[in-house]
């Protein structure tokens, strides 16, 4: 395998796996969302921390506060982790096709290279 064919393989792959990154933060938008619209809708007067409503009884007897923090949790973490990843598989991507022009370019040299030394041999023979 050429170098050039393995690092088409590294940059495909780089790019599905920023799509997955895209998808969790997709993900973890819909669980944010989901979590904060089932705590304010179900939960009478929420605490406040920045813009994550919640609510901590010291019994069980609400599931629906647990609920709804677990699943802002859950969101802000596969938010933040889709970003991230995506941003570093970008970078990645990037990283590999820089790569790819540079030995694509030597790959072109070389090939040029033994075609001019293939047509002096032939002049030579005439």
């Amino acid at each position: 395998m050429l170098l050039s064919e393995h690092l088409h393989e590294k940059a495909e792959e780089s790019r599905h796996n920023e799509a997955v990154g895209y998808f969790l933060a997709t993900i973890g938008s819909i669980f944010f969302i989901g979590g904060l619209l089932e705590t304010v809708t179900t939960i009478q007067n929420p605490d406040w921390f920045l813009i994550i409503p919640y609510k901590i009884t010291p019994e069980l007897h609400d599931p629906y506060s647990l609920l709804g923090l677990t699943l802002t949790s859950i969101g802000i973490t596969l938010l933040f982790t889709g970003i991230a990843l995506s941003i570093h598989y970008a970078r990645e991507r990037t990283w590999y096709m820089k790569q790819l022009r540079k030995a694509s370019s030597t790959e072109e040299l070389e090939i040029k290279r033994k075609q001019v030394e293939e047509k002096l041999k032939r002049q030579r023979k005439i």
